[in-house]
């Protein structure tokens, strides 16, 4: 049986015309799930930010470093999230290699942040149960701000390598995003990943490993012959702060895990999985955890939930702002 060329050109006009009208589909999903994670990351961590900067008065130690958490997932909604969602839809990076090189450098320096703030609440946590006695003379506003800012210069640091033009960053077309290539500093991302994930996952895991046994010997009745350092360690593991933050911890490395599992059996391996949705489902679902912050700090913060409620009706009504802050005993213009 013969088969006409038209018939043969007719099959494969459609066909092809079938696979770029699905490359289009799935490429106008991808840029419209980046550009709504990019709309609500940025919002939800300016009302964070919003909310923290608006309150003059008394904070608690974790706030400030929670306003850093939220400063850098500003930052990556900003600068990475908004700026893939062009791409996504194009299929081609249109800003030029130096702000690739700078997004794939900022990747790294604000997940680095995220990782070292998350060790500084693990530690304030710890001494908050440790010294309930001696814990605000120990950690003060003053103390809490220098050790964020050295946290952002030295992780801005660390990472600066990259962006001096020590290796490349290309654009993903399976992620959408921008990202350092690894693979010819192998010596330098291996001192990297020591000095940010070891004395990150020691401390976090050994703090809240002593909060949390703590929280048992408290509620099982133990003695503890200090009466007043029992009183003192019942109402500060009474904190909600305590499990907000273990939640906030938990959900980041929760969200991150797939993509280091993904790159760590692509390494172990030697072999790339070759499933596009697969790294790029990896990847988003990471950045994603830039704002399930503020859904945590919302359900599990009461403190947290009040301090919004007086964001709001001071942009409404800034006297009923202040009013509602006097009624409660807190003035947010002190």
């Amino acid at each position: 049986m013969l088969i006409s060329p038209v018939s043969v050109s007719g099959v494969t006009m459609h066909g092809l015309s079938h696979l770029q009208t699905g490359s289009t589909l799935e490429a106008l999903t991808q840029a419209t799930i980046i550009l709504i994670l990019a709309v609500a990351i940025v919002i939800s961590n300016l009302i964070v930010v919003a909310t923290y900067l608006n309150f003059k008065g008394p904070h608690e130690v974790i706030n400030y470093y929670l306003l850093s958490l939220a400063v850098a997932d500003l930052l990556c909604g900003l600068f990475i999230v908004s700026l893939s969602v062009y791409p996504a839809f194009s299929g081609e990076w249109i800003y030029g290699d130096v702000v690739c090189r700078f997004v794939g450098y900022l990747e790294v320096t604000l997940w680095s942040i995220s990782v070292y703030t998350f060790m500084w609440i693990s530690v304030d946590r710890y001494l908050a149960v440790r010294k309930p006695l001696r814990y605000e003379t120990i950690q003060t506003k003053t103390r809490c701000q220098c050790w964020m800012a050295f946290t952002w210069i030295s992780a801005a640091m660390l990472c600066c390598p990259p962006l001096l033009g020590y290796n490349e960053a290309n654009y993903s077309k399976t992620t959408n995003i921008c990202m350092l290539e690894w693979g010819n500093m192998a010596a330098y991302s291996a001192t990297l990943a020591i000095l940010v994930l070891g004395p990150s996952v020691i401390s976090i895991v050994y703090n809240y490993g002593y909060i949390f046994t703590m929280m048992r010997k408290v509620r099982s009745g133990a003695p503890i012959h200090d009466k007043e350092y029992a009183t003192a360690l019942a109402e500060n593991l009474a904190n909600p702060s305590h499990c907000m933050s273990f939640a906030l911890v938990f959900s980041f490395w929760i969200s991150w895990a797939p993509y280091i599992g993904l790159r760590i059996y692509e390494l172990v391996s030697g072999e790339t999985i070759d499933n596009p949705l697969l790294h790029f489902g990896a990847v988003w679902i990471g950045i994603l955890n830039s704002f399930w912050k503020i859904i945590i700090m919302t359900s599990m913060s009461q403190q947290f939930r009040l301090l919004v409620r007086l964001l709001f009706l001071t942009i409404c009504c800034k006297t009923k702002g202040r009013l509602q802050a006097e009624l409660i005993g807190l003035d947010p213009d002190d």
